[in-house]
């Protein structure tokens, strides 16, 4: 695995945890105030950092406790904890570390002992604000809304959405509500730099762990090479397993490597940097891994189309979410994307209230479908095969 010397990856367990029991400093008061609660926390947070730190109750790279721990302390969501932290971590009061935790920073300096790159937020907020000075914008101009800005500058809703509140706590925009919705962001300045290093081709911690993982694939694998778990690959590369996640998509959606279902897991079915790669018979007949994971909500979805077409009319209202999870043993998520999915094709609408529930609006057509295999053994594979070149 690459490493690098200008990093440091401290351990853990030579860290020290503060414990939410040992904070004394006077709670915030988050009821009476018209700025947003993740915003008084982290104002809070950042006080308390700076006391206990001059009164040496707390020092530098100490771990401060669980989101939860705060959010439970603090009676706020844990969403409302991390939008908190993020704010603090922006003045530079805390850094986060993957695999450690948020660990306490000297917010007089700027520079960082962690390993940690660019951010898609990070890249968010400078397309942002070439956005503002681009678009036009004056003092006291209201952006559209975040899904809006999140398709000009080409960014998630939530990516962007992260990048609009690191703005404000930048004051270089404000939001006109006590509580943050899709749109009412103002501009406040037009006195601020674009830092032209960082642009949408900047390498993120999910780019690097990418060429990590590449490298590792070619110093220690060879095609049919089962990847190691997630947990291990995340300890190996000092990072976190949703990063880990992600890296392994991207060379999913590359072709480096096939997701398949149960015991079969991740395999490499071609080495990074090779042009050809070397297909297996067990690996020609599966569905693409985009289809895999629609797989079991599209069983799902025709059970239901001919639960409908043979037992139901138009106009009829079906069984609740619940209701169906228990009879076809399956999780009410499962029965859900089902549902939102009929919705779309038009088969469905939902209704809300006392007489509410999802109501037949159209009798589908039921047609019997053939879908590729999702798990194959080798020794099946090679029968297949042979069958398929006798007929």
């Amino acid at each position: 695995m690459n490493s690098n010397e200008n990093f440091m990856f401290p351990k853990k367990s030579d860290l020290v945890k503060i414990k939410i029991s040992d904070i004394t400093f006077e709670l915030p008061d988050l009821k009476n105030t018209d700025e947003a609660k993740a915003i008084v926390i982290g104002k809070w947070l950042a006080a308390w950092i700076k006391a206990d730190l001059a009164a040496g109750k707390i020092a530098i790279r100490n771990i401060l406790p669980s989101k939860s721990e705060f959010a439970y302390l603090l009676g706020v969501s844990i969403g409302t904890m991390q939008n908190a932290f993020r704010y603090i971590e922006d003045l530079g009061y805390v850094e986060s570390k993957q695999c450690i935790g948020t660990m306490v920073s000297d917010y007089n300096k700027n520079d960082s002992t962690v390993r940690k790159l660019t951010s898609k937020r990070d890249l968010a907020v400078e397309a942002v604000k070439r956005y503002i000075q681009t678009g036009g914008f004056k003092v006291g101009s209201q952006l559209p809304s975040s899904r809006t800005v999140a398709t000009i500058v080409g960014f998630s809703v939530n990516t962007t959405r992260l990048a609009l509140e690191t703005l404000a706590t930048k004051n270089i925009i404000c939001h006109r509500f006590k509580n943050a919705k899709d749109s009412g962001w103002s501009v406040l300045t037009l006195e601020f730099d674009v830092e032209a290093r960082i642009s949408k081709s900047s390498e993120t911690l999910v780019d690097m762990v990418v060429k990590d993982l590449e490298n590792y694939i070619k110093n220690n694998l060879k095609i049919g090479s089962r990847i190691p778990a997630h947990a291990a690959l995340a300890k190996a590369l000092k990072a976190s397993v949703k990063t880990v996640h992600d890296a392994l998509k991207v060379l999913i959606d590359r072709g480096v490597l096939l997701a398949r279902r149960g015991r079969y897991g991740t395999t490499v079915v071609k080495i990074p940097g090779a042009e050809m790669s070397l297909q297996k018979p067990e690996t020609s007949i599966f569905a693409p891994a985009k289809n895999t994971a629609f797989y079991h909500y599209e069983k799902t979805q025709n059970h239901i189309k001919r639960m409908i077409a043979s037992e139901y009319e138009v106009g009829d209202k079906l069984p609740s979410i619940q209701e169906l999870s228990k009879s076809l043993d399956l999780s009410p998520n499962t029965i859900r994307k089902a549902f939102h999915n009929l919705a779309k094709e038009g088969y469905l609408v939902f209704s809300r209230g006392r007489y509410g529930g999802t109501f037949v609006i159209d009798i589908p057509e039921v047609e019997s479908q053939t879908f590729k295999w999702l798990a194959v053994n080798p020794q099946y594979a090679k029968e297949y095969s042979e069958l398929q070149s006798e007929n």
